[in-house]
């Protein structure tokens, strides 16, 4: 191929990655129901007798644990035959997984479908999305991986009302039926545009200036490589004490305002406190994540986590004081997710960070483990606090206290550890490039 030939093609896939992304946030859209709809479904499945509380909770923790876990193995096929494929396949997964739900009688039947097989696709779905985006966009790796995760933290933002809808008039077994199908479609329609970027990918002509507050490394390490340093586990434990407090509000909010009292008061517009929350914190959590990833490309990660989770601890005792006010729930909650949401931006971007791009897919899968085990405490174990107290004060105190450790450690821990292997790309004026990948 000629210079000019390469340079054109270059140039078009520079233009043409745009709408890989955009098809990624797409894809990501409906798989958001599985993990933020999930909250208008609990006291319903308790009133059909298929629980208490904090077993019909444990349903989401399954859910959480098998999205999570299995992330490093979907990553390593994204990594190895790209992300069409292994997308169209989750598409498919996470639709069976509503339309059967539809038909449980039991819970160890939902715990099957909905935790399992629903738990399954969501994992793949995120996990090749998110690697599609760190693998063609090098040089905002903060940013797009913000909007790919956007579209898992808004997209439910589009569906609370409608499902909430249904479920009123026709029941929770007609909601997962209809929307099974449509996600199932709309995910399988957006994966079709998938694709990893070829190895002969650069990001030609674009010239940045580094933030001398990100740091770079300037090779590759893989997965064992990765687990033989701290960096790793000090962030691994940060991951798991922001994720549990936002993943308390996301499982346990219908819960939290039906007893408060605040699940049937309308506010605005016909909807209820409930509601409205749903769709201003699905909002916020998803907006603050492109946001959050554009900052931290200019300030640095580690930065970035201190002021936002130490703020997010703030948001959650506020939450605390307002949870009997209709108009505070709904703000405070707002608040709650907006300095939440950013952990799922800032925490891919720095591990692509610190060890490259090209095990992006699986490397990032293993940190994203973190999210199962904190599923653990913020599904039926926080459930049950609550059933043993019968108020929520402990469980909130918890989950602040763990963001203002996790904010502390981003500063004065894992800011100060050198750089893995290699030292750090220097502040300076670099061509950001693209490594091929699977």
């Amino acid at each position: 191929m000629s210079t000019a030939a390469a340079d054109h093609t270059q140039e078009w896939m520079l233009k043409y990655r745009w709408w890989i992304l955009t098809a990624a946030v797409i894809a990501q859209i409906p798989n958001a129901n599985l993990q933020y709809a999930w909250t208008l479904f609990p006291t319903h499945l308790v009133k059909d007798g298929l629980g208490k509380l904090s077993a019909v909770q444990g349903v989401f923790a399954l859910f959480v644990l098998l999205e999570t876990w299995l992330v490093p193995v979907e990553g390593w096929l994204v990594d190895r035959i790209g992300p069409r494929l292994l997308t169209i396949v989750g598409g498919v997964l996470i639709g069976v997984a509503w339309v059967m739900s539809a038909q449980v009688r039991t819970l160890g039947e939902l715990l099957f479908w909905y935790g399992v097989v629903g738990g399954i696709g969501g994992g793949i779905i995120y996990g090749a999305t998110i690697a599609t985006a760190l693998k063609w966009f090098p040089d905002k790796r903060g940013l797009t991986a913000g909007l790919v995760a956007a579209g898992f933290g808004a997209g439910a933002a589009l569906s609370v009302a409608p499902i909430e809808n249904v479920i009123n008039h026709a029941g929770w077994r007609a909601a997962f039926f209809q929307f099974g199908i449509l996600q199932g479609v709309i995910v399988v329609l957006a994966a079709l545009f998938l694709q990893a970027p070829p190895e002969t990918f650069k990001v030609a002509g674009i010239i940045r200036k580094v933030s001398r507050h990100v740091r770079q490394a300037v090779t590759d390490s893989t997965p064992a490589q990765m687990l033989r340093t701290p960096h790793f586990y000090v962030t691994y434990v940060m991951m798991m004490l922001v994720v549990g407090g936002g993943l308390i509000l996301t499982a346990q909010l219908g819960p939290i305002a039906k007893s408060t009292g605040v699940d049937k008061t309308i506010v605005m517009w016909g909807l209820t406190a409930l509601v409205l929350a749903l769709q201003v914190d699905r909002v916020l959590n998803g907006i603050t994540r492109p946001i959050w990833g554009w900052v931290s490309d200019h300030i640095g990660r580690e930065n970035s986590m201190f002021i936002a989770f130490g703020i997010q601890g703030f948001s959650i005792l506020w939450l605390l004081t307002l949870l009997k006010n209709p108009v505070g729930f709904v703000v405070a909650s707002g608040a709650a997710f907006f300095f939440w949401g950013e952990v799922y931006s800032l925490v891919p971007a720095l591990v692509a960070d610190l060890f490259g791009r090209r095990y992006a897919a699986t490397n990032y899968g293993l940190m994203y483990t973190a999210k199962g085990f904190a599923s653990i405490w913020a599904g039926p174990l926080a459930a049950m606090l609550f059933e043993a107290q019968h108020t929520w004060t402990l469980v909130f105190y918890i989950a602040a206290i763990a963001n203002f450790i996790a904010a502390l450690i981003a500063l004065f821990v894992l800011k100060r550890l050198p750089m893995p292997g290699a030292a750090a790309a220097p502040s300076r004026m670099m061509p950001a490039t693209a490594g091929g990948g699977g």
